[in-house]
């Protein structure tokens, strides 16, 4: 397994291989977390030189580990770690 990893104005890229096989492309918030079933083979990402490449990593859990380690302290603050935002319609 091998991942690459883009970030950019809060949204993380990654483009994944499993076994040589092309995994694909998944796109999330840098606050969340990538799972397997958020990649998807046909979409593309730019090449590795653009400036907002990060790294390689060897699996999502290393991704995963990264992103929370870079989260902002007051997003973290704000809504609490791993909570959801409310939302009401009255």
């Amino acid at each position: 397994m091998g991942f690459a990893l883009w970030m950019e104005d809060g949204v993380a890229k990654a483009q994944g291989t499993h076994e040589y096989r092309p995994m694909g492309v998944a796109v999330i918030s840098s606050t969340g977390v990538f799972r397997h079933r958020d990649f998807d083979p046909r979409a593309k990402l730019p090449k590795r030189s653009h400036r907002s490449f990060v790294g390689l990593f060897a699996s999502l859990g290393h991704i995963n580990r990264f992103l929370a380690a870079h989260r902002s302290p007051a997003n973290e603050k704000k809504f609490g770690r791993g909570s959801r935002r409310q939302y009401s319609i009255i």
